[in-house]
Parts: C-alpha cells; sequence; structure tokens
C-alpha cells in the first residue's frame, strides 16, 4: 500500500513502469514479499498486434489479451500490489536516494527503487500494406510465428545481409520456398548472394508497390506487387522491425545511454545509477515472452534482497 507524503507525494518500496510479462512479473513476486508497488502501464503493449504468443511453456498459443487478463487476476491476490493505467512522463533520482515519477496526469510517486519495463517500439519499413498486416501476415519473429507457416511460400524483405539474406537464411528452417525482396536497394554481398542461391532462396530485385492482404484467410496476407513485373503470391512475409526503445525514462533516471546494444544492463537487471532496473524486451536481444517473466523474477528478487539489507542493517 501506498501513503502520502507531506508534499502529497505517494511514496512506495518499488515503482514498476511497463505491465507487460517482464514488469508483472516482477510485482508479482515483489507482492510476494509484502513489498509496495505500484505499477504502471498506458495500455499500449508491442504484442497487441498478435493474435496468440508462443514458445511460453504452459501457455503457448494463448493471446496476448488473454495473457494479460491471466496475469492481472492473479496480482490482484496481493493487496500490496497496485496498478494504476496512467503513462509515466517524468523519472529522476531524489537527492538522499530513491526515485521519483510523474504521471501524465500530474501526480507524483517516490520509491526507494525503480523497476523499467517500458518495452519496445516496432518501426517496420514505409511499404504500403506492412502497418495493416502487420500481425496478420507480415512478421518479425520466425520463433514467434515460424511453426505456423511451416512449408509455407515465404517472403522476406530486406536489403543487407544481416536484415535480408540473413534473415531469408534463416527461415528455410520452416520453408523450402522463400524469396527474398530487396525492393530495388540491395546492399547483399557477393558471399551472402552465393549462400542464399546454394540454399535455394530466390532473390527480387523490383521496387515494391505494397502489399495485399484477404481478410477472409489466416494468415491474411495474399501477395506482394512490384512497380514493374509479376506479382508474388505469399501467406506470409517477414521483416526486421528495427525496435526502437519505447520510452526515454532511463535515461531521465541517470543511465547514460539507452538503447538495446548500449544501456550497459549488468546482472538481475542493474542498470545506471543503484537502484534502477532494467528488464524485459529494452534489456536484452531475446525477445521472447518467458525471457521476459524470466528477468521479472531475477530483478524482482534482487530488488528485495536490497530492501532487506537497506533495512536490517
Amino acid at each position: 500500500m501506498s501513503s502520502p507524503s507531506a508534499s502529497g507525494e505517494q511514496r512506495v518500496d518499488v515503482i514498476v513502469v511497463g505491465a507487460g510479462p517482464a514488469g508483472l512479473s516482477a510485482a508479482l513476486l515483489l507482492g510476494r514479499a509484502r513489498r509496495s508497488v505500484v505499477v504502471f502501464d498506458d495500455g499500449t503493449p508491442r504484442n497487441r498486434v498478435s493474435r496468440a504468443s508462443h514458445g511460453f511453456l504452459s501457455r503457448d498459443g494463448t493471446s496476448p489479451r488473454e495473457l494479460l487478463r491471466i496475469s492481472r487476476e492473479q496480482l490482484a491476490c496481493y493487496p500490496s500490489v497496485r496498478l494504476e493505467q496512467v503513462r509515466v512522463v517524468d523519472a529522476k533520482q531524489c537527492e538522499g536516494g530513491g526515485f521519483e515519477v510523474v504521471t501524465a496526469s500530474g501526480a507524483r510517486w517516490r520509491a526507494r527503487k525503480l523497476v523499467l519495463a517500458t518495452g519496445l517500439v516496432d518501426q517496420l519499413p514505409p511499404v504500403r500494406g506492412f502497418e495493416e498486416l502487420y500481425g496478420r501476415g507480415v512478421y518479425s519473429c520466425p520463433y514467434c510465428d515460424g511453426w505456423e507457416l511451416r512449408e509455407q511460400p515465404l517472403a522476406v524483405y530486406g536489403q543487407c545481409d544481416a536484415r535480408g539474406g540473413e534473415l531469408a537464411l534463416e527461415l528455410t528452417v520452416w520453408s523450402r520456398d522463400v524469396v527474398l525482396c530487396t525492393d530495388g536497394g540491395s546492399t547483399l554481398s557477393q558471399a551472402c548472394s552465393g549462400r542464399l542461391e546454394r540454399h535455394g532462396v530466390r532473390v527480387r530485385h523490383d521496387r515494391i508497390s505494397h502489399v495485399e492482404g484477404d481478410e477472409s484467410a489466416e494468415p491474411s496476407l495474399r501477395v506482394v506487387v512490384f512497380e514493374h513485373g509479376p506479382p508474388l503470391e505469399r501467406r506470409a512475409l517477414f521483416v526486421h522491425s528495427n525496435p526502437r526503445e519505447a520510452s526515454d525514462l532511463a535515461l531521465r533516471a541517470g543511465c547514460e545511454a539507452w538503447s538495446p546494444t548500449n544501456i550497459g544492463v549488468k546482472r538481475h537487471g542493474r542498470a545506471g545509477p543503484a537502484g534502477l532496473f532494467v528488464i524485459g524486451d529494452a534489456s536484452r536481444d531475446v525477445l521472447q515472452i518467458a525471457v521476459a517473466v524470466g528477468e521479472g523474477n531475477e530483478a524482482a528478487i534482487t530488488v528485495n534482497c536490497e530492501l532487506m539489507r537497506e533495512d536490517l542493517r
């Protein structure tokens, strides 16, 4: 439970920003440790376009919305954990220790520890139809969606080795009918082009006009349409989504750098100044629900141990 200070700000042991798998997992374990926790979330999870979540043992194929419902229902058993449906717009270190956050409604909250599970935002190439079909025929993760598309005709969007050629080669694990579409901007190396040819991956260099879908089908992608040349019928298209950080709160709270590759997250989610933790998609390269849940548990145990050391001197 929170307690108001003389200045009117609410005080808790731990503030968690982000109510996805990582943030809710941390809140659950902290609630079980009888810590007062507030969880803030703006209701825009990265996986909201997905029909089902995969690779999470015991919940494989469950929709993200249902996972969230189950998680919130279980969290409600712990009276010291509070969920607030509001965006956090600022965070800072406090003199004397701890952190203060400010919400979009102007409310101020202070905590001894701050856990950021703010996630990432996908940035798709500006091809007409990609946004509309994302999660329904245009995908970014073969481990999440490849099994359902096994042995189907697939396309890959990308111009370079790392974000085109390598993804196309990876998808040959799921299908032997893979076409790489470079959209008229290929920078593929000769070595990568040779590997693609050896493993049966065709390459279309024509510029893409748009992609079309079929609402009655699942997945809904039907065809890739080029500015010149015949259209390409495909069941799905994979693309590197070029994710960016969904929030700059880590910088505001004292981190020197903030990106999935250079934030410098240490063991157990520690990042930047003492008492700050970054977990979930924004902290690692392996963007999976099971990994995020594990990071939430790991950070929560570390947070509770730090609080105990501070209290039991």
